[in-house]
Order: C-alpha cells, then structure tokens, then sequence
C-alpha cells in the first residue's frame, strides 16, 4: 500500500522504517508547505507532527478523503471538532493517544484498577509521566487517557490537573522531561497503609511504530471514526 507519512522527526523515522520493512511505499512530508505540494495517491496517511500543525494536516486529508491515522498529542480540546469534520466529508479518522499494544492493554488493566479502588476512600490516586525533552506538550497524551479511564471508574475524581492541586477530587498528573526517556508512565494509588502502582515503561519507539502501520493497513478503505479499541476488539 501508499503511505502519506506527514511529520518526519524521530516517531516519523521510526514509522518510515517499519513500513518499508513491510513492502509499503512511503511518501513523506514535514510541513504544510510540502503537504500542499503532495499530489500523490495515498491509501492511508499516518499523522505524527506537532499539536499546532495537527487540524490543518487533518483537513487536508478529509479533503482528499485520504484516511488517516493521527498520533500527535496535545490538541485534545479540538478532537470533537475534527471527528465531526470527518465524518462531514465521509472520510476516516484513526486517533489513539498511543500505538503501543502494551500500552493499550496498560489503559484496560488502569480502567479496571480504578474500578476495584473506587469503594477504597483510604487511597488518594495520582498519575506521574516522564518523557524526552523534545516532547513539547505536557501531560502526555496517553497520561490524559490514562485520567480520563480513572475518572470514568473512580466517582472520587472529577477532573484532572497538571502538577499539584489541594482538591479531593482532583487527580494529579505531574509531568517530567529527562533525556533520552522515550515514556514511562505510573499510575499510583497511596494510602497511611501501603501503595498500589501499576507501570508501563517503553523501551523503544518501535512499538509505537508498528501499531501505527499495523492500524494504517486495517484503516485503508474504511469511512468514519475509530480507536484502538475497533483495532484490538477489547
């Protein structure tokens, strides 16, 4: 198959090399510039550039009904928007926070810990990440996800806040930028007694690269919106 890579920094390398690897070709573009300039057919876009490039890229593929497989964090706040502009031009949004199957099957394993810990008031929650320092949004877009399952199974919490809050009901995500970290990520819950944690530490970026192909090859051809959890059929 043809594939738009738009975004080329490290995550864009990474996702070039598997998908050579499986006999795509790859065009690849790093700015709106040479976006505009793509006149290539293209069976499936995978979008992992920069959270104020992101809905302009996102058009231009609606546009050209070029489903596409979007990664980039750090523009939750438009995501709606962009779902109902897709589904307008009867094209194909892809959108996960993360690619990795790992972390996937880590944000299930979260959502059913918070669900146990829901009836434990003796427990506070919170959420702490660490990643390059290249990564320009903060917290991480699978920290987010990973608030949003708590929120949704632990009626405590209410909203999640960066850093420090004095609120009950709020959970904290407290963000670290250290080199060459490529994401870790620790959901812990803490009381007088004792503390419960659950981990995820990547190793590599090459998980989130081949779920990103792997997500481009089920993509081509379909209309609408979906998640990881149409991919993997939790």
């Amino acid at each position: 198959m043809k594939i738009l890579l738009i975004g080329y920094g490290k995550m864009g390398k990474a996702i070039e090399a598997i998908a050579l690897k499986r006999g795509h070709l790859v065009s690849k573009v790093d700015s709106k510039k040479e976006l505009d300039q793509f006149d290539g057919p293209a069976d499936a876009a995978i979008e992992f550039s920069q959270p104020d490039a992101v809905t302009e890229n996102l058009r231009y593929c609606f546009e050209k009904k070029i489903p596409v497989v979007c990664g980039t964090t750090g523009w939750h706040h438009r995501k709606k928007e962009m779902e109902n502009l897709c589904l307008q031009k009867g094209s194909a949004l892809f959108y996960a926070s993360n690619y990795s199957l790992g972390v996937n099957i880590f944000f299930k394993v979260n959502e059913y810990l918070a669900r146990l810990m829901s009836t434990q008031p003796g427990y506070d929650v919170s959420i702490d990440e660490t990643h390059h320092t290249q990564k320009k949004d903060a917290p991480s877009g699978t920290a987010i996800t990973l608030a949003e399952g708590i929120i949704k199974n632990h009626p405590l919490k209410k909203e999640w806040v960066l850093n420090e809050s004095s609120k009950a009901e709020a959970l904290v995500i407290r963000a670290y930028r250290i080199d060459p970290a490529p994401g870790t990520h620790t959901v812990k819950y803490t009381s007088q007694i004792d503390d419960i944690e659950i981990k995820h530490t990547a190793h590599s970026r090459e998980g989130f690269a081949l779920g990103a192909v792997l997500v481009a090859e089920w993509l081509a051809g379909k209309k609408g919106v979906f998640s990881m959890d149409d991919f993997l059929k939790f």
